[in-house]
Parts: C-alpha cells; sequence; structure tokens
C-alpha cells in the first residue's frame, strides 16, 4: 500500500531542507499523545519534552499528530498525510499496543500498515525515530492466561518493529528494556502509560541515540520534570474525573477481546499447546517481514 505525500524542498542530501524551524511530527496512540503527563487540561508527554531538544538554538515546530486508541491502520490513513504536509525533519512513530488488544489482531496487517508509513516518512527525508514497547499484561500484573497472549502478541509486534526500524534506518529506542516494574515512580496511576517521570526517560534517551548518530541538538531533557510528581490525592482525583472515563470508553471494544485471549488461553494450557502458540505467532511475524521482500 502507499500514501501519496507532498513535495518539499530539499538539501543535497535528499533530506528536507533545514532553512527556518526545525520540524518534528509524532504519530502513534496515547503512549505518545502524552497520557500519564498531564498539564493544565491536556497532555505533554515524552515527543513534547524532545522537541524542546532537538535544535541547537531552538526554533522547533512540534506537532502532535498522536491519538489515544490509535492502531497502525489509524497511522496509515489518517495521521500519516497530515504529518508529510508538514514536511518534517523528525517524525516519530510509537504503535502497536492497540493492535494486540483487539480480536482481530493480524501481525501481517500491522506489519503492512507500519512499512507503508515509516517508508513514507523514509522517503520524504524525515529523519525516524521508533521504539519497541513493554507487554501490557506485565505492566498491569495480569493473571497468567490474560498476560501471556498478551505478551506473545507484543514480542510478535516488537520482532515487527526492530526489523523494521533497521529496514528504513530509524533511530530506535528500546523502550521495553526500561525499568518499568521496578521503578513504580516512572509509571503512571493506571500503570499503563509513563508518568511524567517517565516521559521525561523516553525523552532524554531518545536525545541520547539522536546525539550519538550526530545529529546537532540542543541540550538534553531535564533529568527530572520539574513538576512534583502528583500524590495519592490528586491520582484518585484523575481516576474519578478522567481515568474511569478512559477506561469506560475502551471496555466496549477491549474487555471482550481480552476475555476471548483468556478463554483461549486457558484452553491451550489443559491441553499443553501454550508452547506451540508462541512458535505460531512467531512464524507469522517472520513470514509477514519476509512478505515485504
Amino acid at each position: 500500500m502507499s500514501v501519496l505525500g507532498t513535495g518539499r524542498d530539499r538539501s543535497a542530501d535528499g533530506r528536507p531542507a533545514t532553512s527556518g524551524p526545525v520540524r518534528f511530527v509524532a504519530l502513534g496512540d496515547s503512549l505518545t499523545e502524552g497520557v500519564g503527563d498531564p498539564v493544565g487540561e491536556g497532555w505533554r508527554g515524552w515527543a513534547a519534552v524532545l522537541a524542546r531538544s532537538l535544535a541547537p538554538e531552538g526554533g522547533v515546530e512540534f506537532t502532535n499528530l498522536a491519538c489515544s486508541g490509535a492502531l497502525t491502520a489509524d497511522l496509515t490513513n489518517r495521521q500519516l498525510p497530515a504529518a508529510l504536509a508538514l514536511r518534517p525533519r523528525f517524525a516519530a512513530v510509537v504503535v502497536g499496543g492497540n493492535d494486540t488488544l483487539r480480536a482481530g489482531f493480524d501481525i501481517r496487517r500491522t506489519t503492512l500498515e507500519l512499512d507503508a508509513t515509516l517508508g513514507e516518512l523514509s522517503s520524504h527525508g524525515a529523519v525516524l525515530l521508533t521504539a519497541c514497547l513493554p507487554d501490557p499484561g506485565t505492566l498491569l500484573r495480569l493473571p497468567a492466561p490474560l498476560a501471556r497472549p498478551l505478551a506473545r502478541r507484543m514480542q510478535a509486534v516488537n520482532t515487527v518493529v526492530h526489523a523494521l526500524a533497521a529496514r528504513h534506518r530509524a533511530v530506535h529506542l528500546h523502550i521495553a528494556e526500561l525499568p518499568w516494574c521496578a521503578q513504580r515512580r516512572l509509571l503512571s496511576v493506571d500503570r499503563l502509560h509513563p508518568s511524567a517521570e517517565g516521559h521525561h526517560l523516553i525523552a532524554r534517551r531518545f536525545h541520547e541515540l539522536l546525539a550519538a548518530t550526530g545529529h546537532p541538538l540542543g541540550p538534553p531533557p531535564v533529568d527530572t520534570p520539574a513538576e512534583a510528581p502528583p500524590g495519592r490525592a490528586a491520582d484518585l482525583w484523575w481516576m474519578a474525573t478522567q481515568g474511569t472515563r478512559w477506561v469506560a470508553a475502551r471496555s466496549t471494544d477491549l474487555l471482550p477481546g481480552l476475555l476471548a485471549l483468556a478463554a483461549a488461553e486457558g484452553l491451550a494450557r489443559l491441553r499443553g499447546s501454550s508452547g506451540r502458540h508462541d512458535e505460531q505467532m512467531a512464524r507469522a511475524a517472520a513470514q509477514a517481514l519476509a512478505s515485504l521482500g
């Protein structure tokens, strides 16, 4: 599949011309939208924190196209055209977690959508930022019948993202390997998204990787956010005013799929075939990548 973008001025090396402000666009789901790092009535998030440090003299135009609940197909169909129109110098593409939470999860479709998005941005000269994601079952401490199928799917998505990051020469961060479970303060009240400190950690790690590849950058993001982490009362208030609504809005499409996964996994465990399901998923990811050529 292909999405046509707009034309653009280019420098001698084929990348977008760098006169004027550096443009940075972020595509993805709630992680990149900034959920877990509230500022005023909205979210900030790791991409906004990183944006401040992407140019030596400042002057960064940042556009966050990420949307809570987005699937890989949403990036290709909705976010990508808007991103291409902005002619970005840097483009973050972090997505895939929501795909694993759908009953119709298809690693081949996820692979094709991600490859299309990354390929279009790369061909238009953007420096790509990608990341693998932590297993949601582990973060939420779900019971084994729920945790194992989610881990299986997340491993398949991460395998694909690792390969596509190399294919499209992206700057790739192993977010999954950050100490989420060992350092509770890095997670927000929902245990699924980073806290403000967690978002700052992601921004710093991306800055380190970009600096190591020789990109001229500004000073790195601060070690800890200027704002103090929310206390227990603030956590409870967020859950009562926003978190409950967030969960309710997704329960109609997430919960049935999760229950179906748990039932299938329980049956597989009784039959002793869970390991075979792991192998089948790994093989499906490999076949999806092979189909790209």
